[in-house]
């Protein structure tokens, strides 16, 4: 497989994202800690990271995913969002496209082949829509190519990972592959986690950036560092999961399109599901518009636009997610004012996007691909 890393983004403009600050050498410390801690809705452990940032100037920072269909925003705009951070901050992030992964958990029915066009096509999403990937502070590896090119050092790792923990142990990882320990698994779905484990260390991660649902993985990493005596322990940073759209939705499903805006959405494919999601009045708690609006459009715009006419209360510019919490709860801010003020700043977000797989051939070509395939559990 051709490692796609050495491409460059598209030569067309891209809208640059809010949260790319100055070059890492000009900022403090301190900064460089706040940046990266904000990331994560948890990190295991602060001090740990702090101890990093002063002593390592470019920390090896690990993020990972099965190329499994097509890209809803969570992965593609909080991605983004994330990994310049990172760069920003002095990181190098190594993005591992895991399709070995993608083929052990039975993705696309097993076919390397389709999940390899899959990864492809992520690619030219996060170039499109303006992840930061010039300076080769992003780095692109796929696990087939790596693992195969340096096998004598990847599988005594997971061997010796395999050894060291019992099967109930392993099991209760198996909530990374969207599993429970209740599902009927393969031997190939008991033998991932141990594999996933051995790929922070065999990457050499200072920092797994992950969601919180990979952190019982990433704990185990940690406890295996334990095992074999080994004082520096990967940096777990797991950030929030978005929900569906949909009432009672914890997490975004590629299954059911209602659940979740894809990138390459078209802006009135947008308007519909934004319309259609579940958003009560005066209710902020598992409200997933306010969930888009404080992890994607904050951090990308720093302001929330409301456009509405004046017996509403006109047109408002909300600075911070607080100050709209506070209208949202009183009522003064209303869901038929919200959704189409967020409906319009994705779009926004995601013309780029929706641009280059329009003008690009080869983007063109690898979005009707992925659409024509069938997602498999």
């Amino acid at each position: 497989m051709e490692n796609n890393s050495s491409e460059t983004p598209p030569s067309e403009p891209m809208q640059s994202l809010s949260i790319s600050p100055e070059p890492s050498s000009q900022i403090s410390l301190d900064e460089r800690f706040e940046s990266i801690r904000s990331i994560g809705e948890e990190c295991i452990q602060e001090d740990e990271l702090k101890r990093l940032l002063a002593n390592k100037p470019q920390p090896i920072c690990y993020d990972g995913f099965e190329p499994s269909g097509r890209m809803h925003i969570a992965q593609g705009v909080m991605k983004a969002i994330n990994v310049n951070k990172l760069t920003s901050a002095g990181c190098k992030v190594k993005i591992w496209i895991a399709d070995w992964f993608a083929q052990l958990n039975n993705k696309m029915g097993g076919d390397l082949k389709k999940i390899q066009v899959i990864g492809q096509y992520l690619i030219e999403i996060w170039k499109a829509v303006g992840m930061n990937l010039e300076g080769g502070q992003v780095e692109f590896l796929w696990s087939s190519e790596e693992i195969n090119t340096r096998a004598h050092e990847y599988w005594p790792l997971v061997m010796d990972i395999a050894r060291r923990n019992k099967l109930p142990r392993i099991l209760r990882c198996c909530q990374i592959m969207g599993r429970s320990e209740q599902d009927e698994l393969s031997a190939a779905q008991i033998f991932y986690p141990c594999m996933q484990c051995a790929d922070i260390f065999f990457l050499k991660a200072d920092i797994c950036q992950l969601g919180m649902d990979q952190r019982k993985v990433n704990v185990l990493a940690r406890e295996y560092c334990d095992d074999i005596k080994r004082k520096n322990k990967p940096i777990i940073l797991s950030h929030h999961m978005l929900p569906g759209l949909q009432e009672g939705q914890e997490k975004m499903s590629k299954s059911d399109p209602s659940s979740s805006i894809y990138m390459e959405d078209e802006e009135a494919e947008v308007n519909v599901k934004i319309k259609k999601a579940f958003c009560p009045p005066k209710v902020v708690e598992k409200n997933p518009c306010l969930e888009y609006i404080k992890y994607i459009i904050f951090p990308w715009f720093n302001e929330f636009k409301v456009e509405r006419n004046a017996d509403n209360g006109g047109d408002k510019t909300f600075k911070n997610f607080e100050e709209l919490v506070s209208d949202y709860e009183s009522g003064e801010l209303h869901p038929g004012d919200l959704k189409p003020a967020l409906a319009k700043a994705i779009n926004q977000i995601l013309q780029p996007v929706r641009d280059h797989f329009k003008n690009d051939p080869k983007a063109k070509e690898l979005v009707k691909r992925v659409k024509s395939y069938k997602v498999t559990r």
